[in-house]
């Protein structure tokens, strides 16, 4: 297998669970058609961060953008963690 085998099926991974995510945010959240979410997986060298964190941007007309984070990586976010960021 080539490395840009192997890149393309990380990213489809990659694309799926940040679908899976969005939904879970999209769902218990109850955002309608016109918030927009983008979910993405960082790693923060910043000492204080868990290191990989997950991050939920919610971004509704009119309001500011709020940033939702998990400490965990993308595909380990649970519906429980979701709930819970969205809580905060």
């Amino acid at each position: 297998m080539s490395l840009l085998g192997a890149f393309r099926r990380r990213s489809g991974l990659d694309a799926a669970s940040r679908a899976r995510v969005a939904e879970i945010a999209r769902r218990l959240g109850g955002f309608g058609p016109e918030v927009s979410l983008t979910v993405s997986e960082i790693v923060c060298a910043d000492p204080a961060c868990p290191g990989t964190e997950t991050v939920i941007l919610v971004m509704a007309p009119g309001a500011r953008t709020r940033a939702c984070k998990v400490g965990k990586a993308l595909e380990a976010v649970t519906e429980e963690d979701v709930a819970a960021a969205l809580d905060r």
